[in-house]
C-alpha cells in the first residue's frame, strides 16, 4: 500500500500496526435513516486504510495521500470547532472518545483511500479508521454499537453534516455476501445470506466531487421533518418538537389522508420516503429469496424516486443514472450516498461485467468529454465490515 511507503519515507521505519474500514452502498433505503426508516446495506471491498504507530506525548499527526497538509493535534488540546479541512473528521472523532475514556497516548499514522471521495461514506469510512487506532493505542476496546454512534456523533456534532446511521452501520456490521437489514428506529438488524447467481457490484464516479456539508443534503432533511411536523398537525396528533419529529412517526394512512395539503417539495420528499420504506422492505423479502432481477428492479424504482420525488443528483450524475438503466448486464443502480455529485452503483452480471464498464463509460463521456480522466467505472464484491 502507498500509505506504508509514504510512512516509511516520513517517519524512517515501518509502522506499528494498520487498520482497514470498507466503503458501502445502500441499494434500498436511501434517505430515510435519518427520518428512522429501514436500509439495505452492503460493504464492499474498498475503503480507508491507515498505518500508524503510538506517540508517547500523546500528539496525533496524520498526512493523507488523497489530501493536502497535515493534520497535527493532542489528545488533550482538540479544536472545539471545526477548522473546515479533512482532518475535521479526525478531530471529532478525537473529542467523542476523549468524551467517554481518557487519552495518554497519540499516533503518527497515514491514511489513504482506495477509490475518489463522493457516494460511497468515505467520510464516515475515515471517522471509524482513524477512531478504532485511536481507540487501539490508547488500549481502548470499543463495542459495534458505541464505533457506530460515536463515529455519527462526530459526523453531526462537529463536522457538521446530519447523516443517520445508515453510513456507520454498513461499515461496522456487514458481512462478505450478506445484506444489512436495519432499522434505524430501534437499531435492530438482520444480516441475510445471499442464496441466488452471483453478481459483481459496478461503482461509477462521475468524474464530481462534492462536500455534504454545502449541498443541500441538510436542507432535504429539513424538509422531511416539516412534512413530518405538518401532516402530524394536520391529523391532530402530538407532533412535540420540530427537532424531534420524524417521518417514521406519521402513519402511512395519515400521509395519504393529509399529502394533498402538504406544499408541493415536501409532499414528494414524504412520498420518496414511504415508498422508499416499502422497497426496503420488500427488498429484504427479495434478497432472502435471491431473486435478484427482482432485486434490481426495486433499485432502479429507488434511483427514480431520488430524482423526482427527494430532488437530488446532478446533471451529470442523473445522466449516469439513466444510462445504468439502459445497459444491459445491469441488474439495478442508483446514486450511491445522498446523489449531491459523487457515483453510482450497480449489481452487475460478471459474465457481462467487462461489457458494463466499457458501455457506461463510452456513452457517459461521449455526453460529458470534459469529465474524461475524471471518471472512473470499477467492479467491487462485497465485503465484511471494521475488524475493531
Amino acid at each position: 500500500m502507498k500509505c506504508e511507503e509514504l510512512y516509511f519515507k516520513t517517519y524512517g521505519r515501518e509502522p506499528e500496526a494498520a487498520a482497514f474500514c470498507p466503503y458501502r452502498i445502500s441499494p434500498l433505503g436511501a434517505h430515510i435513516d435519518h427520518q428512522g426508516g429501514k436500509i439495505n446495506g452492503l460493504a464492499i471491498d474498498k475503503g480507508i486504510h491507515i498505518v500508524y504507530s503510538r506517540k508517547e506525548n500523546g500528539v496525533v499527526e496524520v498526512r493523507s495521500l488523497n489530501f493536502p497538509g497535515r493534520a497535527q493535534f493532542h489528545v488533550n488540546s482538540i479544536p472545539e470547532r471545526r477548522v473546515n479541512d479533512w482532518a475535521d473528521h479526525l478531530r471529532g472523532a478525537a473529542l467523542q472518545l476523549r468524551g467517554k475514556y481518557p487519552l495518554c497516548y497519540g499516533m503518527s499514522a497515514v491514511i489513504e483511500g482506495q477509490l475518489p471521495v463522493g457516494g460511497l461514506s468515505s467520510s464516515a469510512a475515515v471517522i471509524i479508521t482513524f477512531l478504532s487506532a485511536l481507540a487501539r493505542v490508547n488500549e481502548i476496546h470499543l463495542e459495534e454499537w458505541e464505533t457506530i454512534m460515536m463515529a455519527k456523533t462526530a459526523e453531526n456534532k462537529y463536522v457538521g453534516v446530519n447523516c443517520g446511521k445508515l453510513d456507520q452501520s454498513c461499515e461496522v456490521l456487514c458481512r462478505k455476501d450478506q445484506l444489512l437489514y436495519l432499522d434505524c428506529a430501534d437499531d435492530s438488524y438482520e444480516l441475510i445470506p445471499w442464496t441466488g447467481a452471483p453478481f459483481k457490484i459496478g461503482v461509477f464516479f462521475s468524474g464530481l466531487e462534492r462536500s455534504l456539508v454545502s449541498s443541500a443534503y441538510n436542507l432535504r432533511q429539513d424538509e422531511c421533518k416539516a412534512a413530518a411536523y405538518s401532516l402530524l398537525a394536520f391529523a391532530g396528533l402530538d407532533y412535540g418538537k420540530f427537532g424531534d419529529v420524524r417521518l417514521r412517526d406519521v402513519p402511512s394512512d395519515v400521509f395519504q389522508e393529509y399529502k394533498e395539503m402538504l406544499p408541493a417539495s415536501f409532499r414528494r420528499r414524504a412520498e420518496h420516503y414511504f415508498s422508499e420504506y416499502r422497497r426496503a422492505e420488500e427488498g429484504a423479502k427479495v434478497w432472502r429469496r435471491g431473486d435478484l432481477e427482482t432485486y434490481g428492479q426495486l433499485v432502479f424504482e429507488s434511483g427514480r424516486s431520488s430524482v423526482e420525488n427527494y430532488e437530488c443528483g446532478c446533471p451529470e450524475l442523473i445522466a449516469l443514472y439513466r444510462i445504468l438503466t439502459e445497459t444491459e448486464g445491469i441488474y439495478g443502480g442508483r446514486f450511491s450516498g445522498a446523489g449531491f455529485k459523487g457515483c453510482c452503483m450497480a449489481l452487475v452480471d460478471p459474465a457481462r461485467a467487462e461489457q458494463v464498464l466499457q458501455s457506461v463509460e463510452e456513452r457517459y463521456l461521449e455526453a460529458f468529454p470534459d469529465l474524461a480522466g475524471k471518471y472512473l467505472g470499477t467492479l467491487c464484491d462485497s465485503a465484511d465490515g471494521v475488524v475493531l
